[in-house]
């Protein structure tokens, strides 16, 4: 198994990107599925990821997991660009995923999922839209759907009964995934976003670090 998920999530706050890459090798140990294929969700299709020349780590896996969480949480690093569920019983399912392309820009510390959307509507902000000029057409809001830029699920987070503005989502990029380019929001494969959906409720605690 991998040596990231063998110490604790503290010790994984500090790690650097020079330690991760070396340890890269040994993430082939870690059981990887290979659910990628598309398939047919709520009325729409989910294309399938091209796996060829995709980082294997950056597939959903279970791996090794001594942190302190209780099972059932969900642990974002942004440096390592990973999302673990934690399992209980010294085991949590890693998933790849794609983070803000400015540390500043990422949400730190605790929040809950405060509700779940399946093809969420998406409205983008008034700082995504005065940095990123194509989204501006959009200002209305786009209804679900593939060409929805959370993809087919999300997941919002929440703090002291308030939005944030930040969600765990899906994906139109998944060339994306592992990098650092996205508005702040944590986004995950497809695929991924709907096995995750599938296994937290509402008031899932998830920590960013």
């Amino acid at each position: 198994m991998s040596k990231t998920e063998n110490i604790s999530s503290s010790a994984i706050r500090g790690l650097t990107r020079r330690a991760f890459a070396l340890g890269l090798p040994l993430f082939a140990a870690a059981c990887t599925t290979t659910d990628y294929g598309g398939m047919s969700d709520g009325g729409f299709i989910v294309p399938a990821v091209n796996t060829s020349g995709v980082d294997p780590s950056l597939f959903r896996q279970e791996v090794a997991w001594s942190g302190a969480e209780k099972p059932g949480t969900i642990v974002v690093n942004v440096e390592l660009r990973r999302l673990y569920l934690v399992e209980g019983g010294g085991r949590a399912l890693r998933y790849g995923v794609g983070v803000g392309r400015e540390p500043g820009i990422n949400f730190r510390g605790t929040a809950v999922i405060g509700r779940k959307e399946k093809w969420p509507h998406w409205t983008p902000t008034a700082t995504m839209m005065a940095e990123m000029p194509r989204y501006r057409p959009y200002a209305g809001g786009l209804n679900g759907g593939p060409d929805n830029p959370l993809g087919p699920r999300a997941l919002y987070l929440y703090r002291d009964g308030h939005d944030t503005y930040f969600r765990l989502h899906g994906t139109t990029e998944p060339e994306t995934i592992g990098t650092a380019v996205s508005s702040g929001c944590i986004r995950l494969f497809n695929q991924d976003i709907i096995d995750l959906y599938n296994r937290v409720p509402v008031g899932t605690t998830v920590v960013v670090v």
